[in-house]
């Protein structure tokens, strides 16, 4: 994402002055991904219209504190690249822009990474409030999103008067018999043997299994959409039969009252709710991956994201709104790192520089920002190579 900005070049060290990275760029990439690997089962325009919206809606944080300051933008860019066509409003150039590897905004005259750039505008003399606001305006979009995403589905949820519960993997041990045979976290269970589902107590399909160790018990499955049986044969472990796998249910609604007042409020609840526990989760996520306790499954780079994205399109609007909030917490709490090349990072040389009241020096900035763009990229490099590992399973 260009703050300055031009657009990157074809010289790596102009284009590192100019480039400020957001993790919106690095999920971005997945609609490439989508042309690119053409994953079976995977529908295309709702992860496409989610990651395109949350990349809209981040760089509109960052577009309305441009305007908030008085501050001339002069592109607001979908993409990187050539433009392939847009529109003006007043003097800015709203655009697509041919690379969908996230955007941009680009202010009038505004480039003070590069040495002996001139600040027409007087970016570098705004109060620091503001220019705190700037940085965090994609941050505090993103957040707003979710709130606003998770209250629509609290209110949704608040209507709901019967429900019909299905049993849905979401855990697969490594190196049981249920992964052996084929078991996949995401699996809709239809069926174990004679028993069905719904219909049957998840008591009596535990039963089942271990009353049928070491022979084959068919299971009757939802795969992304698909039908699918799979014969898994549970292992004899004191004298009964285990397969190694966690179920969840998953409630579906089937009836509603209609709407009141008050369901507002139950879904303001629930959207505060629902942030501070996932927000837990990706604090607890980032512990584990520094201390180098994390699983390789735990993390989900571009291509995962776009298989999620596609499952949740699947399942309903509820599931998928769902999805976009939580996808747009998760953008707003890593964009909020202080890494370099990150929101966070600008924030924190912005705040450091308060501190000690005295800016940091330009070459020294470029190369701070330079070192966490390398960064920034060998991470998305891994965690894609990651996602191309899972596909072959």
């Amino acid at each position: 994402m260009l703050k300055d900005g031009s657009e990157p070049g074809p010289d790596l060290r102009v284009s590192m002055n100019r480039l400020r990275l957001s993790l919106s760029s690095v999920f971005a990439i997945a609609a490439v991904s989508v042309l690119a690997f053409k994953l079976p089962g995977v529908g295309f325009w709702g992860p496409i219209l989610m990651l395109g919206g949350l990349i809209f809606l981040h760089e509109g944080g960052h577009f309305l504190a441009a305007k908030s300051m008085g501050m001339p933008v002069e592109v607001f860019s979908l993409g990187f690249g050539t433009r392939l066509f847009g529109f003006k409003w007043r003097e800015t150039d709203v655009r697509l822009s041919i690379l969908p590897l996230g955007g941009y905004v680009k202010l009038a005259g505004f480039n003070p990474e590069e040495p002996g750039a001139e600040d027409p505008y007087g970016f570098l003399q705004q109060p620091f409030r503001k220019r705190m606001l700037f940085y965090s305006g994609g941050i505090l979009a993103n957040l707003a999103t979710t709130l606003v995403l998770f209250t629509a589905v609290g209110i949704h949820q608040a209507r709901v008067t019967k429900v019909l519960e299905t049993w849905t993997v979401v855990e697969v041990v490594p190196g049981s018999a249920a992964e052996q045979g084929g078991l996949k976290a995401g699996d809709e269970l239809r069926g174990i043997g004679d028993l069905n589902f719904p219909g049957t107590e998840w008591e009596a399909a535990v039963a089942y299994i271990q009353a049928h160790a070491d022979q084959p018990v068919p299971f009757r499955l939802t795969r992304e959409g698909k039908p699918l049986e799979l014969p898994l044969t549970p292992r004899a472990e004191g004298g009964k039969g285990r397969l190694g796998f966690m179920p969840l249910p998953v409630p579906t609604p089937l009836e509603f009252r209609p709407f009141r007042p008050g369901d507002l409020l139950e879904g303001g609840r629930y959207a505060v709710g629902t942030s501070w526990r996932l927000t837990g989760q990706v604090f607890g996520f980032l512990k584990r991956l520094v201390s180098f306790q994390a699983k390789s499954a735990e993390v989900a780079g571009p291509i995962g994201i776009i298989r999620q994205g596609s499952r949740a399109a699947q399942h309903g609007w509820e599931t998928f709104l769902f999805m976009c909030g939580a996808i747009s917490l998760q953008l707003a709490i890593l964009n909020a790192l202080p890494i370099p090349a990150l929101d966070g990072g600008h924030m924190a040389l912005l705040a450091y520089e308060k501190l000690r009241r005295k800016d940091l020096t330009i070459e020294l900035k470029e190369k701070i920002l330079t070192g966490g763009f390398l960064l920034l990229a060998s991470l998305m490099a891994l965690v894609i190579f990651l996602d191309l590992l899972k596909l072959r399973k």
